[in-house]
Parts: structure tokens; sequence; C-alpha cells
């Protein structure tokens, strides 16, 4: 499979010496209702991974819980053998439970599991990015991940990973990992209504880290918020898009992956996080996270 080289919304930016795109791909919604099962429509889930690298996307982000195994195994089918550009970020930490839950599985013989797994599902040798989950469902939660942080290091000593980051995170977390060893990314929840990351993300921008948001349209919430709104109205754009562009242009460290099992819904995505936004726009909706907080 090749991939062209096209321009997309943000640039690029360097995941240690893995160059990606700041627009990328979040592949969880290809799997079935609750991120539970296979797809409604396997073809069309494979179509929008084709489509995603037809855009010139080279980060899309997946995790072995999302089926479980099922995206995995449908980024497989679409795209090996996978273009040198393409740079695919999977998760560690958590496994679901016969009615969808989200357990978390942190153990280091846990952890050797699921790399081996998302390694056999993918199709891979070695694994770009495995971000580690903490926390549980509710959020991030103060702990140590000393011991299971060290498990994904000698997997990366190992060779089956190259370069590790963190998901669900704390600051404190963050700043043990980074004490431990190089990280390249932090994967937390954050977007215009969410703000509580305003720091952090400054913070990694400044030590070159990659921030990348998960929920950046609200999740299973969609944002709403009056001020969203009337942007949106003002620029006949839909909030989906203001809220793409804003992140984007909130700091260069902030790598967006929107998910969709749509091939109309990722274009749109991708055209409106081009979107341009004045400095009244921008005003306007950080007024939004001033509020909220």
């Amino acid at each position: 499979m090749t991939t062209p080289s096209t321009s997309l919304p943000g640039g690029t930016w360097a995941l240690g010496d893995l160059t990606v795109t700041r627009f990328g791909y979040g592949a969880m919604q290809l799997a079935g209702p609750g991120v539970m099962g296979p797809p409604a429509d396997h073809e069309g889930a494979l179509a929008v991974l084709r489509e995603a690298v037809a855009l010139g996307i080279s980060h899309i982000d997946t995790a072995g819980a999302y089926g479980p195994r099922v995206t995995n195994r449908l980024i497989r089918e679409a795209l090996r053998p996978y273009a040198a550009p393409l740079r695919i970020v999977t998760k560690v930490g958590a496994v679901r439970d016969e009615r969808g839950g989200w357990i978390p599985a942190r153990r280091p013989g846990e952890l050797r599991d699921a790399v081996r797994e998302n390694l056999d599902d993918l199709g891979l040798d070695a694994l770009d990015v495995v971000n580690l989950r903490l926390g549980d469902a509710r959020g991030p939660r103060q702990e140590s991940l000393a011991e299971p942080f060290e498990a994904l290091l000698e997997l990366q000593r190992q060779g089956l990973i190259r370069h590790l980051g963190v998901s669900n995170a704390t600051a404190e977390q963050v700043a043990e990992a980074r004490a431990m060893a190089p990280i390249v990314c932090v994967q937390n929840m954050y977007n215009l209504a969410h703000r509580q990351d305003d720091t952090l993300i400054d913070e990694l921008a400044g030590a070159g880290i990659a921030y990348v948001p998960f929920f950046p349209l609200g999740g299973f919430t969609p944002l709403q918020a009056t001020a969203l709104s009337a942007v949106a109205d003002r620029l006949a754009a839909t909030r989906m898009s203001v809220a793409l562009a804003w992140l984007l242009r909130r700091s260069p460290n902030i790598l967006l992956i929107p998910g969709t099992s749509s091939v109309a819904h990722l274009r749109e995505n991708v055209a409106g996080a081009g979107l341009a936004l004045s400095e009244e726009d921008l005003a306007e909706l950080d007024s939004i996270g001033r509020r909220r907080r």
C-alpha cells in the first residue's frame, strides 16, 4: 500500500524518531456498539481505514481492548503491508469484561500478553508507540506507575516496542514516567470544555512531547456550548470543525485522533480541522473552558 504526499491541517510532529501528521485517526469507533464486537459494516470499516491513508494520515490510534481485538485486526486487513510513513499507536493496561466494562490489567504478565496480542493482531514485529493506560473508566487515579511502566521498558529493551507514552494520566504520573525513561506522548481527555491539562500541555510542548486528546469532540456526550455554537454559526461551519480547529491552534504539540466509522465524516473532520479561526473566535472559544473551571 502506498501513501500519497498530501497536505493535512496542522502539518507534522515527531514522536521520537517517527514523524506523524498532527491530524490522525482514532480507530475505536470501528468496533461494534459500546466498542464491543465486530462492526455492522465490515467493508465500510476497511474503507474508512484505507481512506485515512489515502488522505495522507500517518498516525492511527488503536488498542487491543477495542472489540476486543477487533480494530487491530481490521487495521491489519485493510492496510498491511504498511506504508513506510504510517505509524500505529496502541494502548495496553485495560481489558474488557463480558458486559463491556473496562477493567485495569497492568500486572507485568498482563502487559506482556497485551503487547504480544497487539503484535500478532497488527502483524508487526515491533510496535511503534505503546501507551500505558492508567486509572480506570472514571478517569485518572493518583497511584505509582513504576511497576507497569518498568514492565513496558523491559519489552522496549527486547525490541518489541519502539517508543512509550502514557494515557489517562495525572501530571504526577507523567513526571514519574519521564523520570524513568523518555516518553513521546501523553494521551488524556481534553477538549474545549475540559481544560484540566492546560499547564501540562504547555510543559510537554516545551519538552517536545506530544499531547493527544481523546474525546476531542466531547466523546459520548458531544460538546455543547453557546460560544461554540456562536462561532460555528458565524463561520458557517459545524461545531465539530470549530472544536478540531481550536485544538490544532491551542498548541503545536497537540495531535488529533478524531474517530468515525464513516468515510464522509472522516473527510468532513479533515476539512473542518483546517478552518481558519480569528483572534476574536479564539478568545470567544477560550471562554468556554474558563467558565467550566
